[in-house]
């Protein structure tokens, strides 16, 4: 299986899109937001990827199949900055790796990390071929080094496949120190919810599987009436498995979820449509053994977390350290995690809730 790679530099992205290869029906093109921000746009038969090479290798929008399947935001375009609120309202952006989530008293860490605006001082393009057949994809690497304290690189990838609204994201990050290291990971994978969409997903819907967090953070601003809908959740998480219009999701709601892998090892996550199709995440819980959902809904941000994967819960290093959720590098190794996403046809839905069901029942 022969693969190609091509370098990219900065100097390739202008105001024009530029093609940058081919391969088969696959393309990739390179342009420059008004923003400054360099982007490669990856494009199939049924849909396209937009990412940000040099920032954070961001999945910053895809849609498939005729519609677009990322959070609304206030962002029409990315910002150059490292700042993860000033430039927020991509697909996907990947979270930590020194610390992650929101940072409380005594934190000092970003919010969410150093990893979501990583600056990537090198960035390529693979085109090849495998089992599923021909696919262009997006790696680079970023080495964080701290002095006393942290070094480590991260080699993330997005895998689009020929004819496929599935697509890979990964993540793999080696511990260069000669000292074991502290981490915290978390995929941030921004859906766009559809009123009365249905979350279907492996894991028993009860209030100890199903969890809703009652803390709340500092930037959130909680309305009236917002402590009572949270405390009707964790008696019935159900209610939220439909995303009904008027529901209480302003500003922000979050679960954390045990799911159940199947016998590959993956656990499955659908957005249901009212069309019959679906909004659809895998990932490994023996990568990421914590599943985060995440639920805003408000007149600028409409986002839908079905499924954060993560080593830890976002509540920042202090709190997970608390709780045991920090977990330890060893010298020279390595940390890797994979998700699958994209979305389902009608026929593919329907056999994807027979298998949830049967994992759950």
């Amino acid at each position: 299986m022969t693969v190609t790679t091509i370098h990219l530099s900065q100097t390739m992205f202008a105001d024009s899109e530029s093609v940058v290869v081919e391969h088969g029906t696959l393309s990739a093109s390179a342009f420059r937001y008004a923003t400054g921000v360099a982007a490669l746009r990856l494009r199939n038969d049924v849909g396209e990827l937009i990412l940000l090479p040099f920032q954070g290798q961001q999945v910053w929008s895809a849609s498939f199949r005729g519609r677009s399947i990322t959070m609304k935001s206030m962002f029409d375009a990315p910002r150059a900055t490292r700042n993860y609120l000033e430039t927020y309202g991509g697909f996907n952006l990947h979270c930590g790796f020194t610390a992650m989530g929101v940072p409380a008293g005594g934190d000092t860490h970003p919010l969410h990390g150093e990893l979501p605006n990583a600056p990537y001082s090198s960035a390529w393009v693979e085109a090849g071929s495998d089992e599923r057949g021909d696919y262009l994809a997006l790696s680079g690497a970023y080495q964080h080094t701290v002095a006393f304290s942290t070094n480590y690189r991260a080699q993330p990838l997005v895998k689009l496949y020929a004819n496929s609204s599935i697509f890979t994201i990964a993540m793999t990050i080696t511990n260069l120190k000669r000292t074991p290291m502290e981490y915290m990971y978390m995929a941030h994978v921004n859906f766009r919810p559809v009123d009365n969409g249905r979350l279907v997903y492996s894991a028993r819907c009860t209030p100890s599987d199903v969890r809703v967090r009652r803390s709340i953070p500092s930037h959130v601003k909680p309305p009236a009436g917002y402590a009572e809908f949270l405390d009707t959740l964790a008696q019935d998480p159900a209610q939220a498995n439909v995303l009904k219009p008027g529901m209480a999701f302003d500003p922000e709601v979050v679960f954390f979820i045990d799911y159940r892998a199947d016998s590959d090892g993956w656990a499955h996550t659908m957005q249901v449509h009212p069309d019959n199709s679906a909004d659809y995440i895998r990932h490994k819980p023996a990568e990421l053994d914590k599943g985060v959902r995440w639920v805003c809904r408000t007149p600028d941000q409409d986002a839908l977390g079905m499924v954060l994967p993560a080593t830890a819960e976002p509540e920042g290093y202090s709190a997970e350290k608390a709780k045991g959720n920090v977990k330890v590098l060893a010298p020279g190794a390595t940390f890797h995690c994979e998700m699958e996403c994209g979305v389902l046809t009608e026929s593919e839905t329907r056999k994807m809730e027979q298998k949830i069901d049967a994992l759950v029942s």
